[in-house]
């Protein structure tokens, strides 16, 4: 059997593939919680797009509707940013903000813009890609390293590569930068980048790409001689950790922590050091997954939902043996971007509730969870349609959004002033 029609499973068996500056506060409180078993109503009550597709348990999607009791205003920071596609709070209340065309700038909590910061590699900012994702080191505050990433132009297309700088004391540029990581193979399209960066807890920085979505390069989800579809696990410098799941089996590439994934646009670490990704699904199918080492999730072989024309996914099933389930999943879709898992005391009743950005339907979802399984769900900021692309907790524990529009916005979720 080739290396090319090679997939992992549990025990790692092989199997074939046949195929300026607003300020704004704003009244956003909710009622009491609500969430009892007799009155359990899930938000969403819309046609599935396969209706005749059924969840492997209960409560894997559209799970009960919950309403917090929290109080909050949002403030508007910023408008006129360009496309903005990641926000990172700085220890001093400032935030690191990408814009989608290659530009990356820190933004004060007051609101002023400052000047691109320099020396930041060229990006490909066609269709999805561009300047994606930025993330501090854990010890920035005595290294000063950030880590971004990026669509690369590459001979023969381009590809998601992430980039380490450290950030010059005037804040002005960022000096020694490297490419410490290269998704491969290139390839000359415009999607499906993935693209979230995070570090675990053994400081290892873990990095979602996605399948590059077009037929003929989406079943490398599935390869082992491939990172499209992956998530990979690399050390701060971009060498292979020696924990990592693959790094003695012949053929794969050792960067690979996790198999079969579709377009991660949202990742984050819980409290727990769990890490944790929703990925865009296709028309139905968004998912919420616990990536764990060396695990597959499905894609393109395992998934719910049908293509975009509404035609199945091809040779595609909702269960199969030696796949892991979503925890949940989304359909209608949501089209999630960003994630936080909150652990401030700004909001008290909102600890421990993994927030996610939606772009379709334009609104911050919030879930509850209890033992890995989704117990609630509350669409909030539903009244501002806006896309929103990011979503991260600042060190005061407000919540820092971005929009995804042309003249995007930075907004800051505060509890409100009593």
């Amino acid at each position: 059997m080739s290396l090319s029609t090679r997939i992992l499973l549990p025990a790692v068996l092989l199997a074939t593939m046949t195929f300026g500056c607003t300020n704004s506060p704003e009244d956003n409180t909710t009622q009491a919680e609500v969430e009892t078993p007799q009155d359990c109503q899930p938000l969403e009550t819309r046609e599935a797009s396969d209706p005749t597709q059924k969840p492997a348990f209960e409560g894997q999607t559209r799970a009960c509707g919950i309403k917090s009791d929290v109080a909050f205003d949002v403030q508007v920071i910023t408008k006129g940013l360009e496309k903005p596609w990641a926000v990172e709070p700085l220890p001093t209340g400032d935030l690191l903000v990408t814009e989608k065309p290659g530009r990356l700038r820190i933004i004060s909590a007051s609101g002023q813009v400052g000047n691109p910061i320099t020396g930041v590699p060229k990006v490909d900012d066609r269709g999805q890609g561009g300047l994606l994702d930025v993330a501090l080191s854990p010890d920035f505050s005595s290294d000063r390293t950030i880590y971004w990433s990026f669509t690369e132009p590459r001979k023969g297309g381009n590809g998601t590569s992430v980039a380490r700088g450290v950030l010059s004391e005037d804040r002005s540029r960022v000096e020694q930068v490297r490419v410490i990581f290269q998704a491969q193979p290139t390839y000359d399209g415009t999607m499906h980048y993935g693209s979230r960066i995070a570090f675990d807890r053994d400081g290892m920085l873990l990095v979602t790409l996605g399948e590059r979505s077009d037929i003929e390069i989406r079943p490398q989800a599935q390869h082992m001689d491939s990172h499209m579809g992956k998530v990979v696990r690399i050390a701060p410098d971009g060498s292979v950790p020696k924990d990592n799941p693959f790094v003695n089996e012949k053929g794969a590439l050792p960067e690979i922590w996790s198999v079969g994934h579709r377009n991660v646009q949202a990742a984050a670490v819980d409290s727990e050091g769990r890490f944790w990704v929703v990925e865009m699904g296709p028309k139905g199918g968004d998912e919420l997954n616990l990536v764990e080492k060396g695990k597959n999730y499905g894609w393109p072989l395992v998934t719910y939902g049908t293509e975009y024309s509404g035609q199945p996914i091809p040779n595609a099933v909702t269960q199969r043996e030696g796949f892991v389930q979503p925890v949940y999943y989304w359909d209608p879709v949501i089209a999630p971007s960003g994630a936080q898992f909150y652990s401030g005391n700004a909001f008290p009743d909102w600890k421990g509730s993994l927030f996610v950005g939606a772009l379709k339907e334009m609104r911050l979802v919030r879930l509850v969870l209890e033992n890995g399984r989704v117990k609630g769900e509350e669409h909030l900021l539903t009244d501002r349609k806006q896309r929103i692309r990011d979503v991260k907790q600042g060190p005061d524990g407000a919540l820092f959004l971005v929009t995804d529009q042309q003249n995007g916005e930075l907004w800051k979720v505060a509890p409100r002033a009593q």
